[in-house]
């Protein structure tokens, strides 16, 4: 199969867009702090969603139906996912009493810092994948060639996708952030201030330097996004487990969105109320998927098809569910 590595000038057109992007996100429109209004936010969604598809449009005259159907799944489960990782970052937010316009400055540097941990994971991950093929096997009448990786990364979806039915707990509400992992490390290696100094990371007070607030929360996120890649990166390997440049490709435009995912989440978080279930649903799919991978093959066309009608239900039955609240 023709992969996407094979196209250096789509690669090249892929780096030129995110690099050009971020400066100019970084550069212009928001070289002022200020914060994101609903109308803002939807601008930039839409904006990161047309070069997504764009994108995808570009893979499918280059590489075919199939290659920009795995991109496209790969893309829909990063972005389903990483709703619920936004939940979590609202109570971050929360938590620190991050003034609302600074919530973009967070966001922006966490995702700098998901464009390098992601890489590392995906090729890492690809490359762990090719090197645990088990020989091939007989098994009634049918020849079959089980990836130890993939087998286990299957079974910890499924188990994913049922812990995760339950939502996020009254102990996801309560938790001290400071105990997070990140937050440790800033502790240790700097003494941090209690106070915010505007969107500096770093204040000196009484003539020592210290960090502020906002490099601990900067911290806390960048180790959350780690934690939540746990479950996204194991389930986008179901899709295209052969093609680290369609994976990467599609987890980093669909994270690229997030920043203007999250100030509409966190005005609009009525219309994702049930999307926890959907997101259940996926993870125990793609799961399956990967567990009967050896005996039966789920294309990614039918695949797309059940991520995105999950998702769309989802959206639709939390509309239905808040009305019903409401009236």
């Amino acid at each position: 199969m023709d992969n996407l590595i094979n196209h250096p000038g789509v690669l090249t057109g892929f780096a030129v867009v995110v690099i050009g992007m971020l400066l100019l996100d970084l550069g212009v429109f928001n070289k002022k702090v200020h914060a994101v209004t609903s109308k803002e936010a939807a601008i930039w969604s839409v904006v990161w969603i047309t070069l997504s598809m764009g994108f995808s449009g570009v893979i499918y005259m280059t590489s075919g139906f199939e290659k920009f159907t795995q991109f496209q799944s790969a893309y829909w489960i990063e972005k389903a996912l990483s709703v619920d990782n936004l939940f979590v970052f609202i109570l971050v937010f929360g938590f620190f009493k991050v003034p609302k316009e600074l919530h973009h400055k967070v966001l922006f540097w966490g995702i700098i810092g998901a464009l390098v941990f992601r890489a590392i994971f995906i090729f890492a991950g690809v490359g762990l994948i090719n090197l645990t093929y088990l020989p091939e096997m007989v098994l009634f009448g049918h020849t079959l060639q089980i990836n130890v990786v993939l087998f286990l990364f299957g079974l910890f979806l499924i188990y994913a996708g049922i812990k995760s039915w339950s939502g996020h707990s009254e102990e996801d509400e309560h938790k001290d952030y400071t105990k997070n992992a990140g937050a440790k490390l800033i502790y240790k290696f700097f003494k941090v201030s209690k106070n915010f100094d505007g969107e500096k990371f770093f204040t000196v007070e009484n003539g020592v330097k210290m960090a502020t607030p906002l490099l601990v929360v900067v911290a806390v996120i960048e180790f959350t996004d780690l934690l939540f890649a746990v479950d996204s990166i194991p389930a986008i390997f179901a899709i295209a487990p052969d093609d680290p440049m369609i994976l990467y490709t599609s987890n980093i435009f669909a994270i690229l969105g997030l920043r203007a995912l999250y100030f509409l989440l966190a005005n609009f978080i009525y219309m994702f109320s049930l999307l926890k279930y959907g997101l259940a649903i996926i993870l125990t799919f793609i799961g399956i998927k990967m567990v009967i991978s050896p005996l039966y093959h789920i294309s990614s066309p039918l695949s797309l098809s059940i991520v995105g009608g999950v998702l769309v239900l989802s959206v639709i039955a939390s509309l239905i569910f808040s009305r019903k609240e409401a009236a």
